[in-house]
């Protein structure tokens, strides 16, 4: 490794840190940025359920500079759960819709937020931006590799702001943690890890039935393939399933991905990815993806990130059920986004700094500072933490590895090119159909 590379990658860790740590000091609400009464953001919330629950409450807790003019979901019961949280906020109540096409077409809508499967991220966000929408995407932007360039594209041709879901990139305790690495604390690092350590239970398969009353089963499915109604299928296991999820890498295991690719300050995509994994333990289960996986992703200049996820450690990994090491030249550090990091130094693993106890849980985990810096950058137009391009570094780990597993378990990539090598059943995986008229949309 060069001097000049190692003060690079110096550089950008204190650039980075420098812009977390100013917006966390000033931070207020959204509120907080800007000078006299920041513009109101007109928001469209599209996919009421899980994760949206706690974006909206948030944003009416802080009292932000927003107005949701637009609850749309395709299961009436979760906008009227979600549409709680706004008593008192705001005297104007959203209007309601199954059809997100409603959101976009509505020209007062400054921006929208998309948390439904995977499935539906990329077809909306792309329609979305050629409304002239900005767009805050849940982890992952891509259900498949190449709708990570159709996002890219779509975000440069429209001109349009794009937020991954990827928080912790906004958290106070990667400000500190990154602060602490700038100053070579744990000198270069060489190799990031990321794991989701968690028990998981068998969910035995169940029989096909009917969808909920009012439920617009059509719409859920989307572009993915037409089939029955199955209850697995459908709110929260549907993560379970290859039609509409990425299985746990790709539901938590996306986020220490990404920190990994933070940690290690990689701007580039990886030469060769080895992957295993299978049934070790939840036999019988529904899912259609392994109960543990590992991926090892080696870098053209040798670097690596490795990811790990089982599903039997109720006790984490050096404390954490999602976190991440990073090992350097002079020590290591552990983090996680459960808002904690230690360090250890030197020959012995000597104890180092450690992050503020008071951070630990929600106050670290960076909803806040996430979502505001996207406010920001609506209002502004400054990039956002995690736009298009750094989401799609991210996300192609996941399909990656997951491809790398279904196939020969070891798979040479191009970078440049973005391709594997001699695999044309690789390549293949890269993409995939979908289900008329529910189609990602071409940028020309």
């Amino acid at each position: 490794m060069t001097q000049e590379t190692t003060r690079r990658r110096f550089l950008q860790k204190s650039t980075e840190a420098a812009a977390v740590t100013a917006a966390v000091t000033t931070l207020g609400g959204a509120n907080a940025f800007g000078s006299g009464k920041p513009e109101t953001v007109n928001l469209g919330i599209i996919g009421c359920g899980g994760i949206m629950n706690h974006h909206v409450k948030g944003l009416a807790t802080r009292r932000e500079a927003v107005s949701i003019n637009w609850l749309c979901d395709i299961d009436p019961r979760q906008i009227d759960k979600i549409s709680g949280h706004l008593t008192g906020f705001q005297k104007a109540k959203p209007r309601r819709t199954s059809r997100f096409e409603d959101v976009i077409a509505d020209k007062n809508i400054d921006a929208v937020i998309i948390a439904t499967p995977h499935h539906w991220h990329a077809p909306m966000a792309v329609r979305a931006m050629q409304a002239g929408k900005d767009v805050y995407i849940e982890k992952p932007i891509s259900h498949v590799y190449n709708e990570g360039h159709i996002v890219k594209a779509a975000a440069k041709k429209y001109g349009r702001v794009v937020q991954q879901g990827s928080q912790m990139r906004s958290s106070p305790v990667t400000a500190h943690a990154a602060r602490l690495m700038a100053e070579g604390l744990i000198g270069d690092v060489k190799i990031a890890r990321a794991w989701t350590a968690e028990t998981r239970n068998v969910l035995r398969p169940v029989p096909d039935g009917t969808p909920p009353n009012g439920v617009d089963y059509d719409r859920w499915l989307g572009p993915a393939p037409k089939r029955a109604f199955n209850s697995h299928r459908f709110h929260y296991t549907w993560r379970m399933f290859r039609d509409y999820g990425n299985g746990e890498i790709g539901d938590d295991g996306i986020h220490d991905l990404d920190m990994a690719t933070w940690g290690l300050g990689v701007k580039t995509l990886p030469k060769q990815i080895t992957a295993r994994g299978g049934r070790m333990l939840l036999h019988g289960h529904a899912s259609e993806y392994p109960d543990n996986l590992n991926v090892t992703y080696e870098y053209p200049d040798g670097r690596l990130i490795i990811y790990e996820n089982y599903p039997f450690t109720a006790y984490g990994l050096h404390g954490f059920d999602n976190g991440n090491a990073f090992y350097g030249t002079e020590g290591y550090m552990i983090f996680s986004r459960r808002g904690a990091f230690r360090t250890y130094l030197g020959p012995k693993g000597k104890p180092g700094p450690s992050s503020d106890k008071k951070l630990r849980g929600r106050a670290g985990y960076g909803y806040a500072e996430h979502m505001a810096n996207f406010l920001d950058a609506v209002r502004t137009r400054k990039p956002t933490r995690a736009p298009a391009e750094v989401a799609h570094r991210s996300c192609a780990l996941v399909h990656l590895g997951d491809i790398a597993n279904v196939t020969t378990g070891r798979l040479d990539f191009d970078p440049k090119t973005e391709k594997f090598i001699d695999n044309e059943e690789a390549n293949a995986l890269l993409t995939k159909g979908y289900r008329e008229p529910f189609t990602l949309p071409e940028i020309g």
